[in-house]
């Protein structure tokens, strides 16, 4: 007669011998003929008596490595004191919190592996923006008249059907583009005479100083910078742009720009077509 664990009466009884805290082989002996798959299956789910357990050898080790742990010890003077190795008392104790003697040092070493990723991750970035420059390499004029036009088309007034306006007016508050259209309007052949130049920056902020830094910026002559516009602040606003760094915007107006206009408008559309 084959015995299936699937049986209710058989797993009945094995249940109750095991609760009346007999060991598997006296559970086989009274059940008569049975295979361990089989007893084990009828048995899933109820755990043994506690005398029938096998001793673990390192019991008594790993108690007192988490004592050890506990009154401030590190791993390898664990390791060494009980003569294990150190993975067996990382395993033993790693639900234990860290002893206070190592937690500065854990803290130093988070400190300097963030400060190696942000070293590391600065270093390959710039590396990536310095190849992406040399693929660029110096620009001919005719490339500055594109890349200016499209500059101006982004950043630039444009006239619009419900206000015409064609004439060259450029604002940005990155001192690299501004240069950057300083050179571009040289290409296109206007003197730097006949620029007006003026700051736009929030009345809280330092206009003397942006004025001085765009004076300095952009090697104009003080005569061609106007009053500055200072925009109302709003004190609701949570502005970004504060500080020593904020020097506002730089408005560039071209004099008896009108055909430069149309040019940038023909040079940027032959660009995007």
């Amino acid at each position: 007669m084959v015995t299936s664990s699937a049986d209710p009466a058989f797993r009945e009884q094995a249940i109750a011998l095991r609760r009346a805290g007999k060991s598997v082989r006296e559970i086989k002996e009274a059940l008569g003929p049975v295979g361990n798959r089989t007893l084990s299956a009828a048995l899933k789910g109820i755990p043994p008596t506690e005398w029938t357990r096998r001793p673990n050898a390192k019991d008594d080790l790993r108690e007192r490595a988490r004592q050890l742990r506990t009154d401030g010890r590190s791993y390898n003077e664990i390791a060494a004191q009980l003569s294990v190795s150190k993975s067996s008392v990382s395993l033993w104790v790693r639900d234990l919190p860290l002893p206070p003697k190592f937690q500065h040092v854990l803290n130093e070493r988070r400190i300097a592996n963030l400060r190696q990723f942000n070293d590391d991750r600065t270093a390959r970035l710039s590396a990536e923006t310095a190849a992406a420059a040399a693929e660029i390499g110096g620009l001919t004029d005719r490339e500055l008249l594109i890349a200016g036009a499209i500059a101006y088309w982004c950043e630039g007034a444009k006239s619009k059907p419900h206000r015409h306006a064609h004439w060259v007016t450029f604002i940005n508050s990155d001192p690299s583009l501004v240069r950057f259209f300083l050179r571009f309007l040289d290409v296109a052949g206007v003197s730097r005479a006949d620029l007006i130049l003026r700051v736009h920056i929030h009345e809280n902020a330092d206009a003397d100083a942006a004025q001085r830094f765009w004076l300095e910026s952009t090697g104009a002559q003080p005569e061609q910078f106007r009053s500055p516009v200072l925009k109302h602040h709003n004190p609701k606003t949570m502005r970004k742009n504060v500080g020593v760094d904020y020097h506002g915007c730089l408005r560039i107006d071209v004099r008896r720009s009108a055909a430069l206009y149309r040019q940038i408008e023909g040079w940027a559309s032959a660009a995007m077509s």
